[in-house]
């Protein structure tokens, strides 16, 4: 299914949860430091959202941080009970069949498209903190940049059957 399709259906799937959305478009971003000067001027905490694997067990984890975060796998991987050194990014092709996405758009919004709850989510403490009117992730594209308030997206994550697992970096 076409990104844009993909948006639409989650732009519909929020209304119907009655949450508010604001959205800015800019042009196709790879990276975070590609995107920031397009959203750095919108209030609220931007994310980096890492599509991750255990090459032993195959698990599947979603880990969304802040966008200036530095992560190491290795760190990571003893924070999710994994060996050091199993944890790796998945490929392109899993993350468009759970997620529906493609490299460059993975989002905790794609959490509506896994039906079978095979993706555990890691959130980034600070993003439930309290501090931030707005947290934003890409829409399904991106091509752009989607806000949402921290209470309403984790009613949409907890909606999507994921509840998220908070992670303290400090």
């Amino acid at each position: 299914m076409a990104s844009n399709e993909m948006r639409k259906e989650l732009e519909d799937y929020l209304k119907g949860l009655n949450i508010e959305t604001v959205c800015e478009e800019h042009p196709e971003v790879f990276t975070v430091e590609a995107m920031m000067p397009y959203v750095q001027h919108l209030e609220g905490a931007h994310s980096k959202n890492l599509f991750l694997k255990d090459k032993k067990k195959k698990s599947l984890w979603l880990v969304t941080v802040l966008h200036n975060r530095q992560v190491n796998l290795n760190d990571l991987a003893k924070k999710l009970g994994v060996g050091s050194g199993n944890l790796r990014f998945a490929d392109e092709g899993t993350m468009l069949e759970k997620l529906k996405v493609g490299q460059g758009c993975a989002t905790p919004f794609a959490l509506f498209c896994d039906k079978q709850g095979d993706i555990k989510f890691e959130l980034d403490s600070d993003f439930v903190n309290g501090e931030h009117k707005r947290i934003y992730f890409h829409p399904m594209t991106n091509s752009a940049t989607m806000g949402i308030k921290p209470a309403d997206f984790l009613h949409f994550v907890k909606e999507t059957g994921h509840e998220p697992t908070i992670l303290n970096f400090d």
